[in-house]
């Protein structure tokens, strides 16, 4: 079993970082209270071992006719900070469509909603630490944070352990994004190799030939090398 490494100072965004507006309020004002280590542990995850069906991991097939936007297919492997392979680990993602708008009542910006895109998947990983979801590359939204305000085009992962203790959240990006230098919440990470881990990487092998276009993101958990996560549950 080997130790756990701390990440590399600068890797990891602070909890209070005020360019990015609604942080303010959600980050904590007070010490944080520690938990007793087994105070929330579980014999097996916490979402139950549900059956993951075709349209979890493909989120162009969970409606009846097919989704606006480019298809692409995002795909990875979860490791430890020894690089061994992090498996049965469940693995969500949640998305904008191909316009920059989300399937939520907060959502009111003028862009179209998507009849046959809901924005939501999951699955476990393999063996390997593997995932693979199909799904439309997001569009770049504005989000009212500052003067002429757009987030990058991203989507969002939620990895969860053996409890609701042990989630973790992040973000992947997209290669050569113009809106990067403008993104505080990516800008929150103060080390930018830091930020590199969490731009996915353009993958011939994973491309589909005449359907889809490959993104490699690997997720790494812990240690010096970690990939930045926005919590820590």
């Amino acid at each position: 079993m080997s130790i756990s490494r701390p990440a590399e100072a600068g890797s990891q965004p602070p909890l209070s970082y005020p360019a990015y507006r609604s942080n303010i309020t959600r980050a904590p004002s007070r010490p944080l209270i520690r938990v007793p280590a087994n105070f929330t542990d579980l014999a097996a995850p916490v979402y139950g071992y549900l059956p993951i069906g075709a349209g979890d991991t493909d989120l162009t097939r969970q409606h009846d006719g097919d989704p606006l936007g480019e298809r692409i297919v995002v795909s990875g492997r979860v490791a430890d900070e020894d690089g061994r392979p992090v498996t049965n680990t469940l693995v969500e993602v949640w998305q904008c469509n191909a316009a920059g708008r989300y399937r939520h009542a907060l959502d009111d910006h003028p862009a179209p909603l998507d009849p046959n895109f809901s924005g939501a998947g999951r699955t476990v990983t393999d063996a390997e630490g593997r995932y693979r979801f199909v799904t439309i590359k997001p569009g770049a939204y504005p989000w009212r944070n500052h003067p002429n305000a757009w987030r990058p085009a991203h989507i969002h992962f939620s990895l969860f352990g053996s409890s609701l203790r042990s989630r973790l959240v992040t973000q992947m990006y997209f290669p050569n994004d113009p809106l990067f230098a403008y993104d505080p919440i990516l800008q929150s990470i103060p080390d930018p190799r830091a930020r590199e881990r969490l731009v996915s990487a353009f993958d011939l092998d994973l491309t589909q030939p005449e359907w889809a276009l490959g993104y490699r993101f690997d997720i790494v958990l812990r240690g010096r090398h970690s990939t930045p996560f926005e919590q820590r549950t």
